[in-house]
């Protein structure tokens, strides 16, 4: 059982992608695995018994995407990202969507790379663009349907 014990938070440099962190209890920097990583301190809060997850229900509009990525994102402990981060995390996923559509397509790429799957990475992306929203408070139906206004005015050529 987790209490409010201090442990520390593994980055590798070179990807700097919380997906890939891990939590391990504090040790010492020399120590062979924190070699070439960046440790935060972080308290650990302990979780609830029961599955507090939030739920998407069926045929959800995009409000309701929204709230669901807000509750997830503080379940989660998500909520001190700052808006660099959120962005750096954002085109980090748009890099995996081009790179998944581009093997989808057979433009020119290493063979070697890790595959990435285009739906989960336009998923990635979608969420964190709703993240972001949430972080400016910016209702996205709202503001695409004004937009949208705005573009049914343009002439396009």
């Amino acid at each position: 059982m987790l209490d409010n014990s201090l442990f520390v938070l593994y980055y590798n440099l070179k990807t700097r992608r919380r997906k890939r962190a891990r939590v391990m209890k504090l040790v010492n920097m020399r120590h062979s695995k924190c070699r070439g990583r960046k440790a935060l301190s972080v308290r650990v809060r302990p979780r609830a018994q029961k599955n507090t997850m939030p739920n998407l229900q069926e045929n959800p509009t995009l409000k309701d995407f929204q709230k669901y990525i807000e509750e997830m994102v503080r379940e989660r402990g998500f909520t001190d990202e700052t808006i660099p981060e959120l962005f750096m995390l954002f085109l980090e996923e748009c890099g995996e969507m081009a790179k998944a559509a581009r093997k989808l397509e057979k433009v020119k790429s290493d063979p070697n790379s890790k595959e990435h799957l285009l739906e989960e990475e336009i998923a990635d992306v979608f969420i964190y663009l709703l993240d972001i929203c949430n972080k400016f408070n910016i209702d996205l139906e709202k503001a695409f349907r004004e937009k949208e206004k705005i573009n049914k005015k343009r002439t396009w050529k």
